[in-house]
């Protein structure tokens, strides 16, 4: 930056450094403090911003990478967000293999920033040849002088975290913190932090939400497969049907399941209750603290700490539409009542 002039030389050197927020009204009647740690205030809008730039800047380092290359992921569509603004600034083709299951607003907003996006089945298993996992391998092999980033198994996912993510949460906190929660999807954030942060104080509790549909909490559990528990699910960015060795599943104390509806409500009772325009996963994260909290996991002295994955502007076509909301049979229960504040729409004639 210079001295004259207060400018950053490009958007990515606002990666990082996202603020830690108290959550007041929508946790009130619980035990403990909770704060959120809200990564929609990356220049992409969520915590993949993270990985993004570490992942590609060590492709550099190493030589992997050169300008005009191509790079290719598997996303749904967080990371291939972040991916596409990156190779925007440093010069490189980006095409995503995107789950159907992602939204409207996130396949747009991915090709805006001018990815070339494959939109593969949601519901397939995932050595299917048409499941995005696959289809990203065999756009690698197809396109020379590309690079498959392939968070779900890149070692560097969890190292962005622990190098970046993991400091940021114990500095903000002084170290005060007793509980450290987090969505699991490739595992990267929650494995990062918590490796960072059980190397300062062990006693942290390390609690992984995971959905109804994944396998991730009773693989944690048991270190079995099982391809029983898998079954479709409306959650973005949470949960897997495979096993990511992105997730240390050893740093982590404790999984946490949460519902397609109660974490939908969450999410948008997050907006009326604390003014946080958040995604769908942070509504499932704090679903999750919620659940956690009536089973008696925090009291008084807790310093609960969440990651709020995104910004709820990639979910307008979902959690915040009532059709959509209507479509899925969500209104059809008690906690109707959280969503009337945003049904207040009047039209003067």
């Amino acid at each position: 930056m210079r001295e004259d002039i207060k400018a950053y030389n490009n958007i990515l050197e606002l990666i990082g450094d996202t603020p830690l927020i108290k959550l007041n009204k929508i946790m009130k009647g619980f035990p403990g403090n909770y704060y959120a740690k809200v990564e929609s205030f990356n220049p992409g809008h969520s915590s993949k911003d993270r990985i993004a730039l570490f992942i590609i800047e060590e492709a550099e380092r190493k030589g992997i990478l050169k300008p005009g290359d191509t790079i290719i992921e598997t996303t749904s569509g967080n990371t291939g967000f972040s991916l596409a603004m990156v190779s925007v600034i440093k010069g490189y083709n980006c095409i995503l293999a995107v789950s159907s299951k992602s939204s409207k607003d996130k396949i747009s907003m991915l090709k805006s920033m001018g990815a070339k996006v494959y939109v593969c089945p949601a519901n397939v298993p995932a050595d299917d040849p048409r499941s995005y996992y696959e289809v990203a391998k065999r756009l690698h092999k197809e396109n020379p002088n590309s690079v498959y980033i392939n968070q779900y198994f890149n070692k560097l996912n969890i190292e962005a975290h622990y190098k970046y993510t993991g400091p940021e949460v114990w500095n903000q906190t002084n170290g005060k913190l007793t509980h450290f929660v987090a969505c699991c999807g490739t595992g990267g954030t929650i494995s990062g932090t918590a490796r960072y942060l059980k190397e300062k104080n062990e006693q942290i509790r390390i609690l992984g939400i995971d959905a109804y549909g994944s396998v991730l909490k009773k693989y944690h559990e048991t270190r079995e497969f099982d391809k029983n528990e898998i079954y479709p699910y409306r959650i973005e960015g949470l949960g897997k049907n495979l096993i990511p060795k992105a997730t240390d599943f050893d740093s982590i104390d404790k999984f946490e399941k949460v519902s397609d509806e109660d974490s939908a409500h969450t999410t948008r009772e997050l907006a009326i209750k604390e003014g946080l325009f958040l995604g769908y996963t942070s509504g499932a994260a704090l679903q999750g603290i919620k659940q956690l909290a009536m089973r008696g996991e925090f009291d008084e002295k807790s310093n609960v700490i969440v990651v709020f994955p995104d910004h709820g502007s990639r979910y307008m076509s979902k959690v915040y539409s009532d059709e959509w909301m209507s479509e899925q049979g969500f209104f059809d229960s008690d906690l109707e009542e959280i969503d009337v504040e945003l049904q207040q729409v009047q039209f003067i004639k």
